[in-house]
């Protein structure tokens, strides 16, 4: 029996694969909201590595609140322009100036680096901005709160202390439905795009099931410069219709409607063309945390935390670490336990307490008909204490870049 407080009881309903109605939606990495998930994470990462290489330790900093405001642009078949910037701010904390345990002070470049990794992750993801012309990058990031450095380098403990009291959420196994939204998006935007050109990053997915039937409604922002006319627009959302559909049809037996751009007019030529491939050049504000959960899907059928994970400290920011390990930890327990229909967990954190111990780790379960839970908790709760022991490697995973966070 774990020492830790681990509570674990079954739920008498449905789980969601067998409910009527499910609706679950996934925002593309070109989406203005994932874009400020993608810069936040990866601006953390780089302050991460960058405190481990100079001073050995990963610093307190917070890069959670970064914002887009969108621009402005004039596509045109053949290609458009950008007539007003995208404004990008990287807001948060960090700490710049460091003294080590032996005398030494370290000054850090912390906005230079900051600059860099969004510089990096917008070439990467959205390759027909311009950076510096087509979107600007400022940096506000102010000293960290006094009190919370103090829970964050609590006397060099080797469990970090929470650094907030709050909750994460997981849930496993993902549903049908689930994972053809995710899959979908993620082949547009990897195999797809590589051979398609004229599909850009900003790719959003919204699946509905009713019973036994799933439509998906799919907004994929045009490429102006890989476009001749209309025709060929019209040609490339045909496309992106038939992909979409071969792909959700290769993964289920439920009938399937797939529907692409659905307010594009072509009588009145409004088409959803853009000139970089994101809605942000064209009123699409953004904000880290708004959009896909840490699984990298929005699920109202399911509990979720509003906790932006993108961002956040990796050592003991209990927004992230909890929504990460609950994740790892239902995939850990559906995969290695049988006979579980639906599995979920939370995990309650409290200010100051070692984060490998938290307040509650509360499971609920869906068994199978055949499988009662009396014989099941005792391999669900050895898991569960696993990987809270290991709560550790959550931080290690992120700054490696394991973990997704959107």
């Amino acid at each position: 029996m774990s020492d830790r407080n681990i509570r674990i009881e079954s739920v008498d309903r449905r789980a969601v694969e067998d409910q009527e109605v499910e609706i679950v939606e996934r925002k593309g990495i070109g989406h203005p909201d994932s874009l400020c998930d993608g810069i936040a994470e990866n601006v953390s990462r780089a302050l991460s590595n960058l405190y481990l290489e100079r001073v050995g330790e990963v610093l307190h900093y917070n890069t959670d609140e970064t914002q887009l405001a969108a621009g402005n642009a004039a596509p045109a078949f053949g290609g458009g322009e950008v007539v007003e910037p995208i404004y990008v701010l990287i807001v948060g904390r960090a700490t710049r100036e460091y003294e080590a345990a032996d005398g030494t002070e370290y000054t850090l470049p912390v906005d230079s680096t900051a600059l860099a990794a969004a510089r990096d992750y917008l070439n990467e993801v959205v390759p027909e901005l311009d950076f510096g012309t087509d979107v600007v990058v400022d940096v506000r990031l102010g000293e960290g709160s006094g009190d919370l450095q103090t829970v964050f380098g609590e006397d060099g403990a080797s469990v970090p202390m929470a650094n907030d009291t709050s909750f994460g959420v997981g849930h496993a196994p993902l549903t049908e439905t689930e994972r053809i939204v995710r899959d979908a998006e993620e082949y547009l935007n990897g195999p797809y795009a590589d051979e398609n050109p004229e599909l850009g990053p900003d790719v959003k997915i919204m699946g509905k099931r009713e019973g036994d039937h799933i439509d998906l409604t799919v907004a994929a922002a045009m490429i102006d410069r890989h476009l001749a006319d209309m025709a060929a627009y019209r040609d490339g959302v045909d496309r992106v219709r038939e992909a979409v559909t071969d792909l959700a049809e290769s993964r289920t037996d439920r009938s399937v409607a797939v529907e692409v751009n659905t307010a594009d007019d072509y009588q009145e030529g409004s088409i959803y063309l853009t000139t970089t491939g994101t809605s942000a050049e064209q009123g699409d504000d953004g904000s880290v945390g708004r959009g896909n959960r840490a699984n990298g899907l929005i699920t109202p059928n399911r509990p979720m935390s509003m906790e932006a994970t993108s961002g956040k400290n990796p050592v003991n920011h209990i927004g992230k670490i909890y929504n990460l390990l609950s994740t790892r930890i239902a995939e850990s327990v559906v995969e290695e336990v049988p006979g579980i229909r639906e599995f979920r967990v939370r995990l309650l954190s409290q200010i100051g307490r070692p984060i490998d111990r938290p307040h509650v780790a509360d499971a609920f379960v869906v068994c199978e008909d055949d499988v009662s839970l009396s014989d099941i908790d005792a391999d669900i709760e050895a898991i569960v204490d696993r990987e809270l022991a290991d709560v550790t490697d959550v931080t290690r995973s992120v700054i490696e870049g394991e973990l997704r966070t959107f």
